[in-house]
């Protein structure tokens, strides 16, 4: 039966279940009289949603408190133990899993160290699928009790009917069918979804639920690691889309990218061109050791501790990076206009803050005027885990907008060929 702009009842309740699931997660613990203002829903039918989300264990009683001459109200939040998730981040030098119940506590985690070079796509999947057994088994959880396993991904994810398939140029991939390697020998039933997307897109996922993008309209979420990618949240694309900004030219026949052209913003700012330009100006990075250690090490030689003045080399490369990266930030802010703009990814995180004025400096430098005195740019506030976190987000964003209801089994995708 159709109800009002010709949506069936269905319908109408999955949305209102949605209305009263997202306002008690992002606004909870509410109590039923608080939720009809903030849900635009009158009071029956809030008492009607909340009994069926009670009964389904997505909602559970937080207490109480006093009411103005009435009985106490009764408090109600999101139950934690109504689903869980998976987050996992295919990064360029780690692959990391990690298991969340609903309110995206983690429940446990692990990680695979990945060889420079080495990103051959069934050893990836390889990992990915020991690592959810492993979490899996690590704290007693039933595969089917999953909400869904997301997963960011350095590159661009096409979504085919045979599902996802990745073209990570840098990394050595094109068109790889990563879900069906994935649901290879998988440890999980069939109808558990998965959500591949790119990992700079779900760090932006984190940052406007949880971190400094919160209440921003429009924000660019710039993630460094090996490389350099962002994902922009605008109220046209709530959920964000991924921008490959590390493959915008900032120079003009500069140094070779990875992707093959030349003067790429990946090629000066991303982790790996930094510490081959350093070994190239004469630095000597340590050696035998990952990219994250090596390059803690080159922040520790242009800035020592004990305040004395520490390497020349590494601080002329970390100042000119800063400037290619604020003529990047630039662009953005001149496309797009953001409100805010937060760094985050691992590399992001351990240049910090006293990298950040710098490139706040060379963003308004060259930046248009108007657009520049109205963006902030700042670092991201949920840490190394934030790719992780939003990729759990990916199967709990979709749970929601079904109103808290599992999704139907899925036939079987075919195996890559």
């Amino acid at each position: 039966m159709a109800g009002r702009g010709g949506r069936s009842v269905r319908d109408l309740r999955r949305a209102n279940r949605t209305a009263v699931l997202q306002r008690l997660y992002f606004d909870g613990p509410l109590s039923r009289f608080e939720l009809g203002p903030v849900t635009g829903l009158s009071s029956g039918s809030v008492s009607n949603v909340v009994a069926d989300l009670i009964a389904d264990g997505l909602v559970e009683e937080a207490g109480s408190v006093d009411s103005d001459g009435g009985r106490p109200r009764i408090l109600l939040r999101v139950a934690p133990v109504g689903g869980h998730m998976i987050g996992v981040d295919v990064g360029e030098t780690r692959v990391r899993v990690e298991l969340f119940d609903l309110t995206l506590t983690e429940l446990g985690r692990t990680e695979r160290p990945l060889e420079r070079g080495r990103y051959e796509a069934e050893g990836i999947a390889g990992h990915v699928r020991e690592g959810i057994a492993e979490v899996l088994s690590a704290v007693d959880t039933a595969p089917d009790r999953l909400l869904g396993v997301g997963i960011g991904v350095p590159g661009i994810v096409e979504h085919t009917p045979g599902g996802a398939v990745v073209h990570g140029q840098t990394i050595g991939w094109d068109a790889v069918p990563l879900e069906a390697l994935l649901r290879e020998g998988s440890p999980l039933p069939g109808g558990v979804p998965y959500f591949v997307d790119n990992g700079a897109r779900t760090l932006g996922q984190a940052e406007m639920w949880f971190g400094g993008g919160r209440g921003a309209g429009t924000a660019v979420v710039v993630l460094l690691g090996s490389g350099v990618g962002a994902g922009l949240v605008t109220p046209e694309a709530e959920q964000g889309r991924a921008l490959e900004v590390g493959h915008l030219t900032v120079r003009v026949r500069g140094r070779r990218c990875r992707c093959g052209a030349l003067g790429c913003l990946d090629a000066y700012a991303g982790a790996q061109a930094l510490l081959d330009r350093w070994r190239e100006e004469g630095g000597r990075p340590p050696q035998g050791t990952d990219e994250e250690s090596a390059l803690t090490a080159m922040l520790a030689a242009a800035r020592p501790d004990d305040g004395t003045e520490g390497d020349p080399v590494a601080r002329a490369v970390l100042e000119e990076t800063a400037e290619y990266l604020g003529a990047g930030l630039a662009g953005l802010v001149n496309l797009f206009q953001p409100e805010r703009i937060l760094i985050g990814g691992w590399a992001g995180l351990r240049l910090g803050a006293r990298f950040l004025p710098a490139v706040r400096r060379h963003t308004t430098a060259h930046a248009l005027h108007h657009p520049a005195r109205k963006v902030s740019v700042e670092l991201g506030r949920l840490g190394p885990d934030a790719v992780t976190v939003g990729a759990a987000i990916l199967p709990l964003a979709d749970f929601f907008a079904r109103g808290g209801k599992p999704r139907a089994p899925q036939p079987t995708a075919p195996g890559p060929a």
